[in-house]
Formats: structure tokens, sequence, C-alpha cells
């Protein structure tokens, strides 16, 4: 069945070329529709895209609405906006005004950043765009979009064959600039630049910051375990458990962790998080997008990890881990699924979460507590 917007779309993009712009074009317009994670991983490469931009030319990023919580970490010389993506499929109204202001800006290059995109939606917002030069990588194979996908190639002038599905994020954005920009730069390295972010706080005695929750309930390690890590740490440790106060409405079994003693609940925004993770001991997190933003700030960090993005995003290539990142996950035949498990849940958890050996994690999480933090 016809999409209602793909009309709306074919009607004024149709009118968009036949509009004339009298200025000469300006500016670059990078898409980055990934979520908080993946925009925390794209702050790792921005600057390498931001090269693209000629005499001091604007250079705008646009991201998912929900993802604009990590625009902070974006340079100076990238400027972050804003599209809700739902309200893109329902609301014709918005969807005009967001597809006119992209059409009016008038940028002279456009470049799809991701590898996964969807037809009306990112793909959507270039078409409208209608700058004279755009790019993209060739798309993720998607069975669902595929006819539409490979119809909407001819958005971009350039399409760079980036390697197989299954390749590290980081890495294939790094491997795309250089094919852009003609140049050769060795893998980036997770961390942002200090000079962007907020001092650290000022802490009494040693803070553990805990992330238990996940938007995908599976890759959750149980309450029991972080009973058990809260118990192993040094007496006198403050424990910080962080999320949203709805993770907590939706994960009851959790709260009983708030009546251990040194243990409190803060559920400020990552902007503001950000000085307490830089003076913290150690955070603890399940694979989301905390635990991306407490690497990139320079935290020492034990991620608790699924299986399910082995290969594309966790464990990060060891080329591009900062000494600060650790990682702990089951090796699975099934591993690099990209969270479709294909197998039966255990106690509520994807296998390869429930499977995580304890011993090993309270270990690690000892050792880390002893040790030196690396330099910032």
């Amino acid at each position: 069945m016809l999409k209602r917007y793909r009309i709306y779309d074919w009607w004024w993009n149709h009118k968009r070329r036949r509009t004339p712009r009298n200025e000469p074009p300006r500016g670059v317009l990078l898409i980055s529709s990934g979520g908080l994670g993946d925009t925390v991983l794209f702050a790792h490469v921005v600057e390498r895209f931001a090269a693209l931009a000629r005499d001091n030319e604007p250079v705008d990023v646009l991201l998912r609405s929900d993802a604009m919580k990590m625009a902070f970490l974006m340079p100076s010389n990238v400027s972050a906006i804003g599209v809700e993506f739902e309200r893109l499929r329902r609301d014709m109204v918005y969807r005009r005004e967001v597809t006119d202001n992209l059409f009016d800006t008038h940028y002279r290059l456009l470049v799809h950043t991701d590898y996964l995109r969807h037809p009306d939606l990112d793909e959507a917002l270039a078409a409208a765009a209608q700058a004279p030069d755009a790019a993209a990588m060739e798309p993720r194979p998607w069975r669902k979009y595929d006819t539409l996908l490979n119809r909407n190639r001819g958005l971009y002038g350039r399409l760079f064959d980036s390697g197989p599905p299954n390749l590290n994020k980081v890495l294939r954005w790094a491997k795309f600039a250089d094919w852009l920009t003609g140049t050769e730069s060795p893998p980036p390295v997770c961390r942002v630049a200090g000079d962007i972010l907020a001092p650290d706080a000022t802490v009494d005695g040693p803070v553990v910051v805990i992330q238990p929750f996940s938007a995908v309930k599976r890759k959750q390690s149980p309450p029991a375990l972080f009973r058990r890590i809260i118990e192993s740490l040094p007496a006198g440790t403050r424990v910080v458990i962080t999320g949203a106060e709805h993770d907590l409405e939706a994960n009851g079994d959790y709260r009983p962790l708030l009546e251990m003693p040194g243990v409190e609940f803060d559920s400020s925004g990552f902007a503001n998080l950000v000085q307490l993770l830089r003076a913290t001991k150690l955070v603890i997190s399940v694979d989301t997008a905390l635990m991306h933003l407490a690497v990139a700030v320079g935290a020492p960090t034990l991620c608790l990890a699924s299986a399910a993005f082995v290969g594309e995003i966790i464990p990060y290539d060891p080329t591009i881990t900062p000494a600060n990142a650790h990682f702990i996950y089951r090796p699975m035949p099934c591993e690099g699924c990209l969270g479709e498990c294909i197998l039966p849940a255990e106690d509520g958890m994807f296998p390869c979460v429930a499977r995580l050996d304890e011993g090993l994690i309270i270990a690690s999480v000892g050792e880390m507590m002893a040790a030196k933090a690396p330099a910032q």
C-alpha cells in the first residue's frame, strides 16, 4: 500500500526542483540518524567529515531528536539539528516544515553517514535537501526496504562500498571519511576532546556509577549480580545508580538496591552526568548509551555486554579502544545477531547475558577498583 507521505514527498520535491535558488549553495549537511549510543560513537569521527567544508562553510549534523541529548559532544564547529522521526511519519505539516527548511538552507554538500538507512525517513530528508553534491555508503541490506533503497541510490552522486555487514561501526565511518577526503588517517580512539567537557566533579572518597538498565530488558543483568558487586566494593564507597525515573518504575526488582548502605539514584541527563563520570573510580554498565559516554569522557568503564553486537559495536575494535574501556561478554556461536536473538530467553535474559561469568565480573571490579585510573 502506498504511504501518503510518499505521495506528498513526490509532489513537494517536484515543486522544489522547479524553484529557483539564486544564491550559490553553501554548507555541509551530515545526516546521522542513529540513537544515543550511535551519536556518542559518531562524535569520534565527526571532525573527519567536517573537514569536507570549504572556506569556513557551516557544518550541520542532523540527528534524531532523542539523540540530541548527546549533541553536547559535537565540536564547536559543528551545529546539531534535531528532527522527530516518529512525527515525520504522521504529521504532514511537520514533515513539510522540516523538508522545506532543508531545501531552503541550500547545502552545497550532503553526506549521509548511516549504513542502515530508512527510505521514508532519513533518505526522505536527503531527497528534500537537493544538494548538488551528495554522497553515502552503499546501504545495509534490508529485505523489507531493499527495493526502495535501491531506487534511492539515485539521490547520491557518490556511493562508497564500506565493506561487509559485520564491520565495526566507527571503523566503517572512518573508512568512509577517508574515501571522501582522499586521506588515510589512523583509526580514531574512542575518546572526546577534554576541552569540550565540563570539569571533574569534586568528590569525597571513591564513587562507583552503575547503569543496570537497557531499553531492551533482555540485555539487563539481574539485580542479584549488582548486589554482589556493591557488596564487594571497599567500605565507604559511594554508589550511584543512574537511569531515567521510568527505569525504576519499569524495573521494580532493582529498587531494593537503593536500600543498601551508600547507594543512591541519579536521574540526571547525560550532559549533567559528565562531571560525575569524569570523577568516578569506576563505571559499571550494560551496553547502552551511558556506557559509550563513560568511555568517551575517560571514566574507567566495565561493560557487561551481550554478544548481540560483536563485530559491529561491542567490544570495541582493539585499534579504537582507549585504556579506560573494558568489556566482558560471553562468546556465542550466534554472536553478532544485532539483537535478533534466535534462542529462548534464560531467566528473562538473552542467553549470552544470562551466562556471563559472575566470578569474572566480581574479580574485574576488584582489579579496576585497585588500579590507578588512566590519565584523562
